[in-house]
């Protein structure tokens, strides 16, 4: 029997081709890709900054983070005076700096505070001084904290141990003898440049040329050690100075100055030592003076060198010259005589404070006729007087090198009336320095002739210029020495045991153009020994106010202790003692 299958297969749908799965190896080749890429630019990169070019570029970049160059100061040259006293140092000094760049954090508020309190400089200077940065607008990579702080300042800062400050070397100037040579040698600013006086005019010879040395810094600032480089060099030190003064007379004349500007309440003053046969000065000083190792602190008149830039009428210290032109030119002889009565130029009268009568030339300069000297000057023209005051150094410069020298003032001749050529005679309508008409009496000591002026020391005497003969030089300082005898206005001047050759200055001040009848100049200038001069002594008293205002009264005396004492110092015989012990021998 056959059976019937009704049971066929169903066959199944046929499926779609599945995908291959996709592996991770692609990803990963891409991923291991882009290493190799980066590697091969890291390798190319280290290539490329082994090159010369770049090397020295990176280099250069890491030295400017941690090598600076440091200037090795050139001491500034020493000033002495002829003897070999110290006028003029330099001291090492220590200066507080800081590197903003290279500090990893700034003090704290309360190490500022601290800070302050030490080296006195306000909390909100340091911070602004941190702060400062350059015109990138970074840190900046030096600033100066406090510059030349004492020992003991430093030792203090030390003790704080703020980290990224440091300390720096350099030169401090310091004039051990304060006030004593402020006018003449001035001072320097805190970089050590001259401002005034011979630190000032003799700068280039001073100063130096400041070294370096290359050093390595940590980022505390604090140097690791020295680098070899072409920028260092080791510093060429200033030349040092030997002056023309003696500090012993500097002394005397300023201690004896000072006594006369309090018992005469004077405004000012000055005084005047040459060695009348070299032209050396040795002396000059002023007062009121200054500390020139604090020059800030004093007033800027108090600065000033009086005897050097300020120009005087010099009154009757002006006369020896008339009569000397008068003998030199052969117009007159020892034994002229003049009428010294008063007498009319124009409107004006010229007068003595006595009448005298007649006079003789010693006669005129002993009782300081301005009548007589009128009448000598006025023996010549205008042009040859205003060649003669010219020729012994009026109105044009002395090329002391000394800055702000007054040349003074002696008008053209041109325009002289006869009234202005008669009152030059006696000192007034010209002007002078004090140095310039101390000057001028080398003409009466050295023979004749002019000599230039000098503040430093010279190994030998100039020759100077040929203004009037050697006999008349000798002639007029014979005349001379009757000034500080008695009957003469200058006896308050006389030094015992010395023929003293001097002359007395009374001058009333040019005040809005008029000459005031209370405001006075008094000056007194002279030379001792008087037969072979050794020293000129000038003295000037502005404005003495008590105790006198002629030139006699109020100079005289210092002009006499300072001459005396400096004669004294130089060991100079008196010449009338050693005719006594003589005389006392036989």
């Amino acid at each position: 029997m056959l059976i019937k299958n009704d049971y066929k297969p169903r066959m199944l749908p046929k499926q779609p081709k599945q995908k291959k799965p996709v592996t991770s190896n692609g990803r990963v080749m891409l991923v291991l890709g882009c290493f190799g890429l980066a590697f091969a630019g890291l390798i190319a990169r280290s290539a490329y900054l082994q090159t010369d070019a770049e090397q020295t570029h990176l280099q250069s970049e890491g030295n400017k983070r941690a090598m600076r160059v440091l200037p090795l100061p050139a001491a500034r040259g020493t000033i002495t005076d002829r003897n070999g006293t110290p006028l003029a140092i330099s001291a090492p000094a220590d200066s507080l700096y800081a590197i903003p760049a290279g500090m990893i954090e700034m003090p704290s508020p309360q190490q500022l505070a601290e800070l302050s309190a030490i080296i006195d400089v306000p909390v909100e200077t340091l911070q602004d001084r941190l702060g400062r940065t350059n015109k990138h607008g970074k840190p900046k990579g030096f600033v100066y904290l406090k510059r030349q702080m004492t020992p003991e300042m430093r030792a203090r800062v030390e003790e704080l141990a703020i980290p990224g400050l440091a300390f720096q070397q350099e030169n401090k100037r310091h004039y051990p003898m304060g006030n004593l040579f402020a006018h003449i040698i001035g001072f320097t600013n805190i970089d050590g440049k001259g401002q005034e006086g011979l630190e000032l005019s003799r700068e280039q010879q001073l100063q130096g040329q400041d070294g370096a040395r290359t050093v390595l810094r940590d980022n505390k600032g604090n140097i690791v050690e020295s680098v070899e480089s072409a920028k260092n060099r080791a510093p060429v030190h200033g030349q040092d100075m030997v002056l023309s003064l003696d500090q012993r007379i500097q002394s005397l004349a300023y201690d004896e100055l000072n006594k006369a500007m309090v018992h005469h309440q004077a405004k000012a003053g000055s005084v005047v030592v040459l060695d009348a046969q070299t032209g050396e000065i040795l002396a000059l000083v002023n007062a009121p003076s200054y500390d020139p190792n604090n020059p800030g602190a004093a007033d800027s008149a108090h600065r000033r060198n009086r005897a050097v830039t300020d120009m005087l009428e010099p009154g009757s210290a002006m006369k020896p010259f008339p009569v000397a032109k008068a003998l030199d030119a052969g117009k007159a002889t020892v034994h002229t005589v003049l009428n010294t009565n008063p007498y009319q130029i124009g409107s004006a009268t010229v007068r003595d404070t006595h009448n005298y009568g007649s006079l003789d030339l010693r006669g005129v300069l002993q009782k300081s006729s301005n009548v007589g000297t009128s009448r000598l000057s006025a023996m010549f023209k205008p042009e040859e007087m205003h060649s003669f005051y010219t020729s012994v150094g009026f109105g044009r410069r002395m090329h002391s090198g000394f800055p702000g020298e007054s040349a003074g003032m002696v008008r053209n001749w041109k325009t002289w009336r006869p009234i202005e050529q008669a009152t030059m005679s006696y000192g007034y309508g010209l002007q002078m320095s004090l140095l310039q008409l101390a000057r001028s009496y080398t003409v009466l000591t050295n023979d004749g002739a002019l000599l230039p002026v000098s503040f430093v020391k010279q190994d030998k005497a100039p020759q100077g210029e040929q203004v009037i003969k050697p006999e008349t030089a000798k002639t007029v300082r014979k005349m001379m020495v009757s000034v500080t005898e008695k009957g003469g206005t200058g006896t308050a001047g006389a030094v015992e045991g010395f023929d003293v050759a001097a002359k007395t200055g009374t001058a009333r001040k040019l005040v809005n153009g008029h000459y005031a009848e209370n405001r006075h100049v008094a000056t007194f200038i002279g030379f001792a020994p008087a037969d072979k001069p050794r020293l000129i002594v000038a003295v000037n008293v502005d404005e003495p106010s008590v105790n006198g205002y002629y030139g006699g009264v109020v100079a005289g005396p210092v002009f006499k202790n300072i001459m005396s004492g400096s004669l004294n110092i130089l060991g100079v015989v008196p010449a009338k003692h050693k005719h006594n012990k003589v005389i006392a021998a036989q």
